[in-house]
């Protein structure tokens, strides 16, 4: 249901575009040169909308989680569309021999009308109870709270909880039949271990499939909306029957790209690194380089490198904390830019690393960390410079917060694959202009 409703999200968008480019047209030249004016201006905007629509998608405008409301929606929409015109004008004149002309007036008009027409249909669809999913959930568990509470707190997202029962042993089959069908349920989400029993609950709901509900184990519905793994809910079966620790055409193209892109990158950043290297020389004593060694695949330790940003010798907390102490000032803006991360541009050519993978951690904090569940399942494929944790969850500074980034690291290896790394790598470029890891 989320993908359906970002989808027509997008596909609203198109249209508007293109609808507040018609109102444009006919507001400056009038409704009967629309078929000239559209064709001047038709090829040169298709190509800015590609632009618009990726800048909608930097800036969130298509995570229903994070509009909640209708001021949330005119912030956030109001800067898209401020950064997608200025963006728009610096094509159009960089490009004048591609675009052939430069609508300052037609594009400020033009950003007014998409703008309304796009703030009202979205709260139209974010807000309406258009393609609403009801929903039955059966059995009480850490998993089904979080997910009741999330969906309660977020009914843009587009689920209803029609019905919860957390007794299922008192569960009368007759009423439960006639609540389904009262209650018009879409879709019954069922505790994993509950299905696999050949009881008459589990009987009538299979009578039930041909009226068109579906079934879904509470686990797999919560990586679904969570896009995390409930690792509270599982067992050493489920890790057997759903991770695959080699994939051979995957990891040999992945490998390739890394060293392709390390290789294109380290180039393009070198006189930036040079830059660094010379003003942390010059404003603190120490090396310029912070190498220590991290947790790798397979449990092997590695020497990963990246500019130091704290002062030489000094101890403290295993977690930097805000406004730590130990940050020298040219570290706080090395942090903020994400530039000290560039030396684990070697590492990624060397193969220590990948572009995308888990959070490569400190010995000592992987050895804290493997009293968590399942912690070892993490190590079975190559750290990385981003990760769908890092992307998703802000950096850990507890047990508690590593355990919920382990969450979103089982996800994203059971799920790996070079459509997730490209979302993964357009979410971290949108965290790199947002804020400070």
């Amino acid at each position: 249901m989320v993908k359906v409703k970002k989808a027509i999200l997008i596909l609203g968008d198109i249209i508007l575009l293109y609808v507040a480019l018609a109102l444009t047209l006919i507001f400056r030249y009038g409704s009967q040169n629309l078929a000239h004016s559209l064709n001047t201006h038709l090829k040169p905007f298709s190509v800015i909308f590609i632009i618009w629509i990726l800048i909608f998608y930097l800036i969130n405008l298509y995570e229903l989680r994070k509009l909640r409301s209708a001021f949330e929606l005119s912030k956030a929409l109001a800067l898209a569309v401020l950064l997608s015109a200025v963006i728009s004008i610096i094509l159009f004149y960089l490009f004048t021999g591609f675009f052939e002309l430069t609508p300052k007036t037609n594009l400020g008009i033009f950003s007014i009308v998409f703008s309304i027409l796009d703030f009202f249909w979205r709260l139209l669809v974010i807000k309406s109870g258009f393609a609403k999913t009801r929903l039955l959930i059966l059995g009480e568990s850490l998993a089904n709270r979080e997910i009741a509470s999330y969906l309660e707190a977020n009914p843009q997202i587009g689920y209803d909880i029609a019905l919860w029962l957390k007794d299922l042993k008192d569960s009368n089959l007759d009423e439960f039949r006639k609540n389904i069908i009262e209650r018009k349920i879409d879709i019954i989400v069922i505790p994993p271990q509950f299905i696999k029993k050949e009881q008459p609950l589990v009987k009538l709901i299979y009578a039930l499939l041909p009226l068109n509900i579906e079934v879904i184990n509470s686990s797999d519905f919560f990586e679904m909306v969570f896009q995390k793994i409930p690792l509270e809910e599982l067992g050493e079966g489920w890790f057997i029957e759903k991770i695959t620790t080699r994939r051979k055409v995957y990891d040999s193209l992945k490998r390739m790209a890394d060293f392709l892109f390390g290789v294109i990158f380290f180039v393009i950043f070198s006189p930036i690194m040079f830059l660094n290297a010379c003003l942390i020389k010059l404003t603190s004593p120490g090396p310029i380089l912070y190498s220590q060694k991290r947790m790798g695949q397979n449990g092997r330790s590695f020497i990963l490198h990246k500019f130091r940003t704290m002062r030489q010798e000094e101890g403290g907390a295993l977690w930097t904390t805000e406004n730590d102490h130990r940050i020298t000032f040219v570290g706080k803006i090395l942090r903020a830019s994400h530039l000290d991360e560039l030396p684990q541009l070697w590492n990624i050519i060397r193969g220590d690393i990948s572009f995308i993978g888990p959070r490569a951690e400190r010995l000592e904090l992987a050895e804290y960390y493997s009293q968590l569940p399942y912690y070892e399942i993490r190590h079975i494929i190559k750290p990385g410079f981003t990760g769908w944790a890092q992307v998703n969850y802000r950096p850990s500074a507890s047990l508690e917060e590593a355990l919920e980034k382990l969450k979103y690291d089982i996800y994203y290896i059971k799920n790996r694959s070079l459509l997730l790394d490209l979302l993964i790598i357009i979410r971290t470029i949108r965290l790199f202009f947002s804020s400070p890891k």
